[in-house]
């Protein structure tokens, strides 16, 4: 078996306006590190992704994130707030949910149609 000595992984999203959906993950939270005019690098927490200047449907709404956060009804009333002011068509959000495999979680549709699961992970006693 080949050890690969990985030391971080990373995903690239797709945007159909990448503007747009730079400024929706900003608004989100997200820091843009570094970007040119095809592609963005964004720090959430610890991890990074990519975003990048392209589309295709089937792509971008077979696309998820799976970000664990503290409070997911929180993250629920924060974005729908932010939805509400109508600067990011195409983008919404579904109230929390409790789902079998142990986590409370809102989900969030970017503007190109990229699925966040915003998780909230039970307590363990």
């Amino acid at each position: 078996m080949i050890n690969l000595q990985a030391t971080d992984v990373r995903t690239f999203l797709p945007s159909q306006d990448f503007a747009l959906s730079q400024a929706f993950y900003a608004a989100l939270g997200c820091e843009r590190e570094w970007s040119d005019d095809n592609l963005a690098l964004f720090k959430l927490g610890p991890s990074r992704f990519y975003l990048q200047r392209g589309y295709a449907k089937e792509w971008a709404e077979n696309t998820m994130l799976h970000v664990s956060v503290q409070d997911a009804a929180a993250c629920f009333s924060a974005i729908r707030a932010l939805l509400d002011t109508g600067k990011y068509p195409g983008a919404r959000v579904a109230p929390p949910r409790a789902e079998p495999y142990g986590a409370r979680v809102t989900y969030v549709w970017d503007p190109a149609g990229v699925l966040l699961h915003l998780a909230q992970w039970d307590a363990k006693d």
